[in-house]
């Protein structure tokens, strides 16, 4: 029996995990391009949300250039040159638009509150203005998440799919 390439709803699967970006993310190991963090002192929602996005733009970019290259080296009957494919993922990340990937801010807020949820991540306690504050003092301010000791041990698979390891444990 002979399975598809492509599935039939949805699409591909993403590049790499939220659930596994956020741990290295907060494990201070500044998975793919992302900036390094304090590991005591956390980083705030938002950071991690953007360095997420960006990271899929670069990893679908760079993708996208390798499927590329390949593509015009055997039709034009050359090898590949990785010049072109870095300079082919240069003209893809400035042209792709930073909402078209991956999800909106307030469905990774929710899976955010689900790691709450399983006591993987905390508050440090640090809190900042936000730039809505500026405008509404009523609004959030910034609060700065670190990963627990239960986050560090939870295993790959937990961290795939934290939504079924907290429904079906």
């Amino acid at each position: 029996m002979t399975l598809a390439l492509k599935p039939r709803h949805g699409g591909f699967l993403r590049a790499f995990g939220c659930g596994v970006f956020i741990r290295d993310f907060l494990l201070g190991k500044g998975p793919l391009g992302a900036p390094t963090i304090d590991l005591a002192r956390g980083a705030p929602q938002a950071d991690i949300f953007f360095h997420y996005k960006i990271a899929l733009i670069r990893a679908t970019a760079e993708d996208k250039a390798i499927r590329t290259e390949e593509k015009l080296a055997r039709r034009e009957k050359r090898s590949i040159n990785p010049e072109n494919i870095q300079k082919l993922a240069e003209r893809y990340i400035a042209h792709s638009p930073y909402k078209a990937h991956g999800c909106r801010y307030h469905s990774f807020v929710t899976y955010f509150s689900m790691l709450q949820k399983l006591g993987w991540v905390e508050p440090t306690g640090e809190e900042e203005k936000s730039e809505f504050q500026e405008r509404y003092s009523a609004g959030q301010p910034r609060r700065y998440f670190r990963l627990t000791a239960a986050g560090q041990a939870a295993s790959d698979t937990a961290w795939s799919n934290p939504h079924a390891f907290l429904y079906h444990p």
